[in-house]
């Protein structure tokens, strides 16, 4: 079956055909579909804008299409940045721009819990739409630690552990992360459906 990955950012894009590829499963690039809208996420849950991105998709390529929306939410911060993770500093901030932000936001804070979220939707052309989610506990240092990952991964800790997630190795980082967890959640509630031609 042939399914469209609903987004242009590379690391997300690597992080789900490593954990998700499987037998029969054709998983295709947006990159493959140049002409195709960008969809603006304007909803105000992680839910609504993963849940938009695949059902437009799904709509303009007439295949099957798995979106997902995550963000970091940090309790200090009233849950912020939360859906606003990837424009926190701004529409065209960069990761760098970000976590400077919200290290300047924790400055002297006691409490640095914190947790990552993603929730995944698949939808068919149809508008037809199923969701998981996954997340994973843990609090932010005080200052960018490794050099992998992307995001805020230089700043999370995982509840557990002492390395950031930016620390970890790709295969680490895949068998842990939110979007994992997601991932997993999502082979098993869709094994049926993966199969299925279109």
């Amino acid at each position: 079956m042939k399914l469209v990955l609903a987004t242009r950012n590379p690391h997300k894009r690597e992080e789900i055909e490593a954990i998700f590829d499987g037998p029969g499963l054709d998983i295709v690039a947006l990159d493959a579909f140049p002409d195709a809208p960008e969809v603006e996420e304007d909803r105000d849950t992680f839910e609504g804008n993963a849940i938009k991105k695949a059902v437009e998709i799904a709509r303009w390529t007439g295949l099957r299409a798995l979106a997902d929306d995550s963000g970091l939410e940090v309790d200090a911060l009233g849950g912020a940045p939360g859906v606003w993770s990837a424009r926190y500093a701004g529409p065209e901030a960069d990761y760098e721009a970000n976590n400077r932000k919200l290290l300047a936001a924790l400055a002297g804070a006691g409490d640095r819990t914190a947790r990552f979220r993603t929730v995944m939707a698949l939808a068919d052309p149809d508008g037809t739409v199923r969701t998981v989610e996954g997340s994973c506990e843990g609090a932010i240092t005080e200052e960018p630690r490794g050099m992998r990952g992307f995001g805020y991964d230089p700043l999370f800790v995982l509840r557990g552990d002492t390395r950031t997630f930016a620390e970890l190795d790709a295969a680490e980082k895949n068998r842990v992360s939110h979007r994992a967890r997601a991932l997993h959640k999502a082979r098993e509630a869709w094994t049926g459906l993966l199969s299925e031609e279109m």
